[in-house]
């Protein structure tokens, strides 16, 4: 199987996952609802209109407008790393952190138009009158959560954020960055600059 397909196919695995488990939380949960898989680790069920583990930055519009910018971004970075001929772990790394930026896209995009508010009840799918916001405007749900220590007093001191598959893939592949392919990256960076430095005729 060639890379490209190899890419795709990651891609496209990575979102079905993310998809899925979101949608299945959005049908079948409340918001807040939360069951106990282990005592380390819980689905529990948040929205939040931020970037990865929930943080809130910036606007909404811009924010999602800003995540399709870099996916086509990252989509082109992965074409021209193909055609370069990079080491494919690389290249399928890249693969992972465009998936987990799509996946929480389609959150933003669609989710507020299909779903009704999770507020107090489980969303319906595609509700008379419509969603609960509008196109650009949907929430990105987030449900895995794993208090691995906690105080006395049962707060959580690590680690308190709660997440989904999308931000799992990005995290995931920035870590597998950071300990086997910075070379890669640090070459792709180098070759950037070369280029902007580079005399306009």
């Amino acid at each position: 199987m060639s890379i490209t397909k190899k890419s795709i196919l990651l891609i496209f695995l990575v979102l079905l996952v993310d998809q899925a488990s979101k949608i299945y939380i959005k049908l079948n949960f409340a918001l807040g609802d939360n069951i106990e898989v282990f005592s380390w680790f819980k689905i529990y069920f948040i929205e939040n209109n931020g970037m990865a583990f929930g943080m809130e930055i910036i606007g909404k519009l811009f924010l999602t407008l800003f995540r399709i910018v870099a996916v086509g971004a990252l989509a082109y970075y992965i074409h021209m790393l193909i055609k370069k001929e990079v080491r494919q772990g690389y290249v399928l790394t890249i693969s992972l952190v465009l998936a987990g930026a799509a996946g929480n896209i389609l959150d933003s995009l669609f989710y507020g138009v299909i779903f009704s508010d999770s507020l107090g009840q489980v969303a319906t799918f595609l509700p008379y009158g419509g969603g609960y916001s509008s196109l650009f405007y949907g929430k990105v749900v987030d449900m895995l959560y794993f208090p691995i220590i906690q105080n006395s007093a049962g707060e959580t001191i690590f680690f308190s954020p709660i997440f989904n598959i999308a931000d799992s893939a990005i995290s995931v592949a920035v870590a597998i960055i950071l300990f086997f392919y910075r070379k890669e990256l640090n070459d792709s960076l180098e070759s950037k600059k070369e280029k902007q430095d580079e005399p306009v005729n």
